[in-house]
Formats: C-alpha cells, sequence, structure tokens
C-alpha cells in the first residue's frame, strides 16, 4: 500500500497513529518523522506562479 495513502487516512482520522504505524511497518518515532517529510514535499511540490505585467 502506498505510504502516502496510510497517512493520509490517518491524518483524516480514519486509522489510529498506531494502526498507520503497524500498516506502514514502522515504530512510532519513525512515523512522525514520515509525516513530516510528506508535508514537505507537498509545500515543496507547489509551482510559483510567475507575476507577468
Amino acid at each position: 500500500m502506498d505510504k502516502r495513502k496510510v497517512i493520509a487516512a490517518y491524518r483524516s482520522g480514519l486509522i489510529s497513529v498506531q494502526e498507520c504505524a503497524q500498516i506502514l511497518g514502522i515504530d512510532n518515532v519513525h512515523l512522525i518523522g514520515l509525516m513530516r517529510e510528506t508535508g514537505s514535499a507537498k509545500r515543496i511540490a507547489k509551482p510559483k506562479q510567475s507575476v507577468r505585467s
């Protein structure tokens, strides 16, 4: 299963943090780091709009 989908399910409240970590096969500390990475990746991936006159 795609890690992003599992984390999205956790963030939307469909599964608990323990279930999320268990599905991903990691401990809770690693899960928190992974969630920070995915949050940063979304912000970085947004293209900036250029301003043209």
